[in-house]
């Protein structure tokens, strides 16, 4: 039997629905003090319960890695300096957000804005910092702060190399008209990467609204075939009590015949004795 180490308990911990956190950790540091580890089993009991926010990053960690990937990797080309990740990085986080959405939905959670929000800004603070530390990748406890970040989780701070790079194309350039025809560029690139981004985020709220009316509809035609099965079983059990009320009352009437048919033997028994004193 495979012995349950500390780490393994952790991953598992803050895979568990929200609210089966709580009695999962019980078990769990059970488990550990068992196979004799009594520090993982204290540490584990120490561990506090996540809110939803924090809880619903965890879950995109182990449901959606490759997204979590292209977060990180988008990151790290920023930091590098390389701002043409920017759309890529926008968009890696608008898909864990609506990502974000669907489980919070599938779990019977709602998706409000000021959660989704606090997902963006902890997923922005993951990205700044590279990784998960100092938790587990996918054990959060806590919402994160984005340090330095934008809400889209790009980082505020330029690269050294890219500021000089940028000095040094400033003073090369001699019109203010290509300045101004590069700046009016990036506006529309911007407002292209902000327009598309809202379409994707429009795009899995509909999903997910639609995800929640098909939820309903299944809870709702269940709740109907409840109702219908528990009719059927009103009416079965009526049946059984008058069936169980007519059997009472011929369990009676043949106790009553019996008792005729012995009266009746005994009439006859008493002729039979008579007719024979007659003929002796």
């Amino acid at each position: 039997m495979l012995v349950m180490r500390y780490d393994d308990a952790v991953a598992s911990l803050y895979q568990v629905p929200i609210d089966r956190f709580v009695a999962e950790r019980k078990r769990l540091a059970g488990e550990l003090k068992a196979a004799g580890d009594k520090d993982g089993a204290a540490r584990l009991a120490k561990l506090a319960r996540p809110p939803i926010s924090a809880w619903v990053v965890d879950q995109l960690w182990w449901q959606a890695r490759d997204a979590f990937d292209a977060l990180f990797e988008t990151a790290q080309r920023l930091r590098d300096g390389k701002l043409e990740a920017m759309a890529a990085h926008r968009e890696a986080i608008a898909k864990l957000r609506a990502e974000a959405a669907k489980i919070l939905i599938s779990s019977e959670h709602t998706a409000t804005e000021a959660t989704l929000r606090r997902v963006t800004q902890t997923l922005a603070a993951l990205a700044a910092s590279g990784g998960w530390e100092p938790d587990p990748p996918g054990a959060l406890s806590a919402d994160r702060e984005p340090p330095g970040f934008e809400a889209i989780g790009v980082s505020s701070e330029v690269p050294l190399p890219v500021i000089a790079q940028a000095k040094e194309s400033k003073r090369q350039t001699q019109h203010a008209r290509a300045e101004h025809d590069d700046a009016a560029r990036a506006r529309r690139d911007a407002a292209e990467a902000e327009r598309r981004r809202e379409r994707e985020v429009v795009a899995a709220r509909a999903e997910a609204a639609a995800d929640l009316r098909r939820a309903e509809a299944e809870r709702a035609k269940a709740a109907a075939e409840r109702h219908r099965i528990e009719a059927a079983l009103r009416t079965a059990q009526g049946d059984v009590t008058q069936r169980e009320r007519e059997v009472v009352k011929l369990e009676r009437d043949l106790a009553a015949a019996r008792n005729m048919v012995a009266q009746a033997k005994a009439v006859v028994q008493g002729l039979e004795e008579r007719l024979a004193q007659l003929h002796n």
